[in-house]
């Protein structure tokens, strides 16, 4: 089970440095096939991934990546209203198919997934974005990595009920990886990018780290307690060793967007 966990883990991480580092049309096609596929996991997690509400969540968030696509910022206000309309409507004219809880979870899971991990695409999409996307990964998987360590290590003193595994010294830890790892990666950023920061890059990285970390840590631990509430142990088994795809990146999904409007803070 550990070498194939192991295994899963590099070669996700491998590809995922590529496209990371490719950007463009390759990365936004991984941000569209990861949160739809993210999304049917969380759907048929509530047994609602081949509904029509279910069916309504998959249009809307290609739509959404539509209009990222096109640069059609300007419209996302418009696009969400005509969602939450189109899932009223789907609700009214499918009654009583449906309760308004498993509507509203096909609402949630176009802006829980598709949403938030388009931001993603959208950081490396910035100025020196194929400099800073890196600290979603540091924020997400770094920060992971150094709180499992840590915890494997010295942990004594359980967090929460969501994950038995998890200490409070390893979450410590997680912070404590991410700051560091943040911190060594400033000193390597172009002039540039140095440049674009309000504040001196080589605290404001630690900073992002720290934020990113604790914020990853709640993600994680927010995909847990959706996962007791339909009682399952993983979303999927798609990835051997690690479960569905949105085991794995239900940390980034809360770190990309912070990232995003973290550096829009510290630049200014």
């Amino acid at each position: 089970m550990f070498a194939k966990r192991l295994i899963s883990a590099v070669v996700l991480l491998a590809a995922m440095v590529v496209i990371f580092a490719a950007g463009g049309y390759l990365l936004l096609g991984l941000c569209v096939i990861a949160t739809l596929v993210g999304t049917y996991e969380l759907l048929r997690a509530g047994h609602m991934e081949k509904s029509v509400p279910g069916y309504i969540s998959y249009v809307s968030v290609i739509g959404f990546y539509l209009l990222l696509f096109f640069g059609r910022g300007d419209m996302v206000e418009g696009w969400i209203a005509a969602v939450v309309v189109l899932m009223l409507a789907a609700y009214v004219f499918t009654y009583p198919s449906y309760v308004i809880e498993q509507v509203s979870m096909c609402l949630l899971a176009v802006v829980y997934v598709g949403v938030l991990g388009s931001y993603l695409y959208q950081v490396r999409c910035l100025e020196y974005g194929n400099w800073f996307v890196w600290l979603i990964l540091i924020g997400a998987s770094g920060s992971d990595t150094f709180a499992y360590l840590v915890g494997r290590l010295w942990g004594k003193r359980h967090f929460s009920e969501l994950s038995p595994n998890k200490t409070v010294e390893g979450c410590i830890g997680g912070v404590a990886g991410a700051v560091l790892l943040a911190g060594i990666y400033s000193f390597f950023l172009p002039e540039g990018a140095s440049r674009m920061f309000d504040w001196n890059v080589n605290l404001a990285f630690p900073v992002i780290g720290m934020v990113c970390s604790v914020v990853s840590q709640i993600g994680d631990l927010a995909a847990s307690a959706v996962k007791r509430n339909f009682k399952i142990k993983d979303y999927g088994d798609l990835i051997p060793g690690h479960g569905g795809v949105l085991d794995r990146i239900d940390s980034i999904l809360f770190v990309a967007p912070l990232v995003y409007y973290l550096l829009y803070w510290f630049i200014g």
